[in-house]
């Protein structure tokens, strides 16, 4: 290091902690009051997936060899900030005593020729990597990869259809797991909310 450089000038120098955590206490929050814009023009490449868009609610049921046949509340939202993908997040709840169930948050990228891939992080420790196509008003993606943490419960596949029909939008999701083939375990409708446009 030559006399006229200092600490952290050079791409190899260690960052000062001290002054990154000072800056924080002395309330240095540059950029902290940035909104994306919530206008942004819809990408063309999600023009197939557009009918998604908003947030839907409403109710499913579920089934597996495992669990006793429940119904459940359901909300998903389909949104985008301009980029070629369209953001993901579902959240359930018990219609018995409104506990919280599944939450989900991902992503869906379109391709050309009608080809969607989707990456999807579940609440219980699972991460999807899924595969597959738009026709129409019809979205079906096959999981290619599971992965889970040490205490998630044991999923090895997903294949999940969402289609629109008279406005509303119907899912089926088939599941392998627990030593399961693939299987239906959830479905349902659901409904627009008022305050999508």
């Amino acid at each position: 290091m030559d006399s006229d450089s200092t600490p952290g000038d050079g791409p190899g120098d260690p960052i000062d902690l001290a002054d990154a955590v000072a800056s924080i206490h002395l309330g240095d929050t540059s950029g902290a009051d940035f909104e994306p814009p919530t206008d942004a023009d819809l990408h063309p490449a999600l023009l197939p997936l557009s009918w998604l868009l908003g947030t839907w609610r409403g109710h499913g049921r579920g089934s597996y060899p495992t669990v006793e046949e429940f119904a459940y509340g359901h909300e998903v939202s389909f949104s985008h900030r301009g980029k070629p993908l369209l953001e993901y997040v579902s959240r359930s709840w018990s219609l018995d005593d409104s506990r919280p169930l599944a939450a989900e948050t991902g992503y869906l990228r379109p391709q050309p020729g009608g080809e969607v891939e989707a990456v999807i992080a579940h609440g219980s420790g699972i991460a999807e990597v899924s595969y597959g196509t738009v026709q129409g008003v019809k979205l079906e993606l096959a999981s290619d990869f599971m992965a889970r943490t040490a205490t998630a419960t044991e999923v090895s596949g997903l294949h999940r259809l969402y289609g629109l029909l008279e406005g509303v939008l119907l899912y089926a999701i088939d599941m392998s797991a627990m030593g399961q083939p693939l299987q239906p375990h959830l479905w349902g409708r659901l409904y627009r909310s008022r305050q999508s446009s």
